[in-house]
């Protein structure tokens, strides 16, 4: 009887009623939008440091790692990858050798960071190979080409074959000069990696730095998900006890707090959002209260008791807060799988995405868990809300109410 009376209740101003609801649905989508988004934009930071900055693992020595001294590699890196377990979960991996120095030209010098590849495999890793915006990927016919960043050339004033110079030590910790030629200018779309990083061919920077044609001194694994990484890693560092292992949120702990905020990001959102709505249902059912008076006097002195009238204005807070629900959750579901799946064109802003090596387009992703946790929410949220309105009703005289115009 009460769920029926509590239910009829909600619509006898049906306005009033409907304000509330598309308020609640709004809510519910904006909270479920905005957790979408922020999700999907850690993942494109992330996504974007793992393919190009990091990889899922990287392999040193521990005294390179320390030290960044040439001379402490890792000896024969293909015969350690071939022993390596879990083949299966390695979707490429690039050997390389790494030295800090100065790049100059005729204009400008600036520090950088100097890696020697191997053209195909790096094209595996970073795609380096897709992002040209002009002339060619590095040819091992050439003498000494190098790649460099459209932001690295713009700033040392070079363009396609002009010349230029490294500085960097060899193994012994001599100084070493070499001449280079742009074969072609990359952007990676990620500012910070494109200013400091210029790549080389592997054989000619160990030759340079008298390391030995087949030493590296990094081993960047790119794996096929990141849930692999913690499959592979115990076991990798149980076969390499004198190398450094190292998972992507090691080398760079950033990613690993922007992994954990992904769990409670949409819970934020949504607790914000209901914490608002608490007061627009209050205000709604202090009014609804005000207006029926007389009538709630009425029913306490017929006989109903005040743990009935009590438990009515809980009831009719909840039903009109679930109403909206439905459409909240429906409208946030579609928006999320439609962003999902296209994408959200933030070209507008690539300027700053970049600084960040965030894509332009933004694909949104929710924790399915969300779902469910936002009826919940809702329901402690009415429930609170409730409470002030229904002591109101039930302090009420009966007689007092009846006289009440």
């Amino acid at each position: 009887m009460i769920q029926i009376m509590a239910w009829r209740n909600i619509w006898r101003n049906p306005t009033r009623s409907w304000v509330v609801i598309i308020a609640i649905a709004l809510g519910i989508w904006a909270a479920i939008f905005m957790g979408g988004f922020a999700t999907g934009m850690i993942n494109s930071y992330i996504d974007g440091a793992i393919s190009t900055v990091v990889g899922h693992v990287q392999i040193h020595n521990p005294d390179f790692v320390e030290e960044k001294e040439a001379k402490y590699v890792l000896e024969d890196p293909e015969h350690l990858m071939q022993s390596l377990g879990a083949q299966d979960s390695i979707q490429a991996y690039s050997i390389r050798s790494v030295a800090n120095g100065m790049i100059a030209s005729s204009s400008a010098t600036r520090g950088i960071q100097i890696q020697g590849v191997e053209p195909e495999a790096e094209a595996a890793v970073r795609a380096l190979d897709e992002k040209l915006m002009e002339g060619e990927y590095l040819q091992s016919d050439k003498r000494n080409p190098i790649l460099i960043s459209h932001r690295i050339a713009d700033k040392l004033k070079l363009k396609i074959r002009s010349r230029l110079v490294l500085t960097f030590q060899d193994a012994e910790g001599e100084i070493v000069s070499a001449a280079f030629r742009v074969a072609g200018i990359f952007d990676t779309k990620n500012n910070i990696f494109d200013d400091g990083h210029v790549f080389v061919l592997r054989t000619d920077l160990n030759r340079l730095m008298n390391i030995g044609d087949n030493a590296a001194h990094e081993i960047a694994i790119l794996l096929k998900d990141n849930q692999a990484v913690a499959k592979v890693l115990p076991n990798w560092k149980a076969q390499l006890p004198d190398a450094l292992v190292e998972p992507y949120y090691d080398i760079a702990p950033e990613l690993r707090l922007y992994e954990s905020q992904m769990s409670s990001i949409s819970m934020i959102y949504l607790s914000v959002i209901l914490l608002a709505l608490v007061f627009g249902i209050i205000n709604t059912m202090l009014m609804t209260i005000l207006e029926r008076f007389r009538e709630l006097g009425m029913l306490m002195a017929i006989g109903m008791n005040k743990l009935k009238v009590f438990l009515m204005i809980v009831l009719e807070t909840v039903l009109l807060s679930f109403v909206g629900v439905p459409l909240g959750l429906l409208g946030g579901w579609a928006t999320v799988a439609y962003f999902g799946k296209y994408g959200l064109n933030l070209s507008a802003f690539s300027e700053s995405m970049q600084m960040y090596g965030m894509s332009d387009i933004t694909y949104f992703d929710l924790d399915p868990n969300v779902y469910w946790q936002a009826p919940l929410m809702l329901a402690v949220t009415a429930l609170l809300a409730s409470i002030y309105p229904a002591l109101k009703a039930i302090r009420l005289k009966p007689v007092e109410a009846i006289r009440k115009l």
